[in-house]
């Protein structure tokens, strides 16, 4: 767990999600055994409640890991939508297929293989709703290619943008000090409005209200 809220009560908080289905169960139980930064079910019930709140037909994921935030958005998704997901490492690209396959959403599910900031420059818009985790470090870049991408009444997600509370001690490290330039270029463009939540290590929200 992070360290934004304390343990109990994020434990709390996670409680109160409703049970998930076994596949699903499996691969929360894969990410804490091995190690894998997935979201967790408060965050992933989030992401499936945005989701559904915007109608999405096609979504698109930063970060796939091993697919368990995947599944909860591609859960969420219209008849006949798609989520496009990018993994930058090829073996944890077919960890992810392979979950997805179990989790019964690989017929919604697009996994694309690569670079995050080139393949979202090669992709044609818009999408109804953007999931950005990413390396922190790319996140500056990233920012306005997902949102030429995205579209108007659409939201952005974006994970880990307290960084553990780093974001608001001094100047930090480079995955810190790109969090927070983030941070400052999202509440600051006016083609959104933006929140950041205290969820696990800090969700920001941001709706695209106009182009």
């Amino acid at each position: 767990m992070g360290d934004i809220v304390p343990d109990a009560l994020e434990a709390y908080v996670e409680a109160h999600v409703a049970a998930r289905d076994p596949a699903l169960a499996a691969v929360e139980a894969q990410g804490r055994r091995e190690g894998w930064p997935i979201v967790g079910p408060a965050e992933g019930a989030l992401l499936h409640l945005l989701t559904r709140l915007v109608r999405a037909r096609r979504a698109l994921e930063l970060g796939t890991a091993i697919g368990y935030s995947a599944t909860w958005i591609a859960r969420a998704l219209e008849p006949g939508g798609e989520l496009v997901t990018v993994e930058r490492d090829p073996e944890t690209a077919k960890l992810a297929a392979g979950n997805l396959e179990r989790t019964g959403v690989a017929d919604r599910v697009r996994i694309l293989v690569g670079d995050a900031q080139e393949i979202v420059g090669d992709l044609g818009g818009p999408f109804d709703l953007v999931f950005n985790d990413i390396d922190k470090e790319a996140y500056p870049a990233v920012l306005p290619r997902v949102a030429d991408r995205l579209r108007v009444g659409g939201l952005l997600v974006t994970d880990n943008v307290l960084w553990g509370g780093s974001v608001a001690k001094g100047r930090g490290d480079a995955a810190t000090r790109a969090i927070r330039a983030y941070n400052d270029a999202l509440a600051a463009d006016p083609r959104f409005a933006s929140v950041i939540l205290p969820l696990r290590d800090g969700v920001s929200v941001a709706l695209k209200v106009r182009d």
